[in-house]
């Protein structure tokens, strides 16, 4: 069981899933179904190396390990801290 801290609420979270769904509960905005990709970027402030790889979409953005897009992350264990 993972565990994801967003603002300092804390879920726990299968490993392996994604974090979307939590993410969006916490306020994180999320406008992918308005045709505005990049509204869910968060900030991965501890814990980088229990998130799944960047994606193609997450390059074409110009994101890195820290600044990710919530609707892509998967957590695949341990502790993962972020903001938005």
């Amino acid at each position: 069981m993972a565990k994801l801290i967003i603002d300092g609420s804390e879920h726990d979270v299968q490993d392996g899933a994604l974090i979307d769904e939590i993410c969006e509960n916490e306020g994180v905005p999320f406008s992918c179904n308005s045709g505005v990709c990049g509204t869910c970027q968060i900030e991965v402030l501890e814990g980088q190396e229990h998130l799944n790889d960047l994606n193609d979409e997450e390059r074409e953005l110009g994101m890195d390990r820290n600044n990710r897009l919530g609707c892509q992350c998967r957590i695949m264990g341990g502790t993962v801290k972020v903001t938005y």
